[in-house]
């Protein structure tokens, strides 16, 4: 009697774990899309299905950070991958764009973060240091620069919305963590009749940018109609256009194709990056073809630039 008591215990605590992972997904897919918009706590709460009364010391409790420092967070973030991307744009404009209220709260917030004001802010450096961190994880691989037998190819497509189950994995640059996600996510899909439909890798921060401790990767696969238990969530794109990149090879060609489409291609070609995580639209299953060679397209959701001409120093374009 006293083992079976202590075995439905466990699992009403496994049960009600999972449940509040899902609600915490809910939440941070809300965020997510929305930054750009003012966040009321009664709204992400509601969108995650709690009260907003407690909700905010469950999310403080699930994730380590106060909902508004993570909000603060990934709206630095947008705004650091605009200033990066974007060079044209107006700070005003971007901070408005990331969701701060005015010029004057972006600078305030940017300058207790990242030590300096966004107008003398040196983004460069900020990458260099960025890119020596990655080199020092075992999951990626620095990049080095492109090659002229590369020959990269940028086509544009229109993709329509798409629906889709992800495990989030947080901190994925070191371990197994993210091909044991994507083990977990196959299985899944097999049981649910959905492994045959498209597979994709995205994240939404820039590991470039962003602390790589702050970085999450998102292992998904298409499905329209499904459930979401546990860990496995749902997420809605929009409709987007996106500049793709076609590629066969190891991780070194995926990187260096990146840093040419950001680097080169992006500051010549009219558009700017939206905000939308970039996308590995996988050539069947994740690492179906193993962990050394890739088939896969990269995919950077972007938009025509409207923006005005920057009323940054100098100093910030170094």
């Amino acid at each position: 009697m006293t083992s079976q008591i202590l075995r439905t215990s466990t699992r009403k605590r496994a049960s009600t774990s999972r449940a509040y992972q899902e609600r915490v997904n809910l939440a941070v897919d809300y965020v997510l899309q929305h930054l750009a918009e003012p966040l009321r706590l009664s709204d992400i709460a509601r969108a995650a299905h709690f009260s907003p009364f407690h909700f905010h010391r469950v999310f403080q409790a699930m994730t380590g950070q106060t909902l508004a420092d993570f909000i603060k967070c990934k709206r630095l973030e947008r705004a650091l991958l605009k200033m990066a991307h974007a060079p044209r744009m107006k700070l005003t404009q971007v901070a408005l764009e990331s969701g701060f209220s005015s010029s004057a709260d972006f600078s305030r917030s940017f300058k207790q973060h990242f030590g300096a004001a966004p107008s003398t802010f040196d983004i460069a450096k900020w990458q260099r240091e960025h890119a020596h961190e990655l080199e020092s994880r075992t999951f990626t691989l620095s990049a080095a620069p492109p090659k002229p037998k590369d020959n990269f190819k940028v086509k544009i497509r229109s993709l329509p919305p798409r629906t889709v189950a992800y495990i989030r994995v947080e901190n994925p640059y070191g371990g197994t963590g993210v091909v044991e996600a994507c083990n977990r996510l196959i299985t899944w899909a097999e049981r649910h009749g959905l492994a045959n439909q498209q597979w994709l890798g995205y994240q939404w921060e820039n590991p470039e940018l962003v602390a790589l401790d702050n970085c999450a990767y998102y292992v998904a696969v298409e499905a329209d109609r499904f459930t979401p238990e546990g860990d496995i969530g749902r997420f809605k794109f929009p409709a987007m256009t996106v500049a793709q990149i076609d590629l066969r090879g190891d991780i070194q060609l995926e990187l260096r194709a990146l840093q040419w489409l950001y680097g080169q291609w992006l500051p010549t070609s009219g558009y700017v990056p939206e905000d939308q995580p970039g996308f590995e639209a996988w050539v069947g299953r994740p690492f179906a073809h193993g962990f050394e060679y890739f088939e896969l397209a990269a995919q950077v959701p972007v938009v025509r630039f409207r923006g005005s001409v920057s009323n940054r120093r100098p100093s910030s374009r170094r």
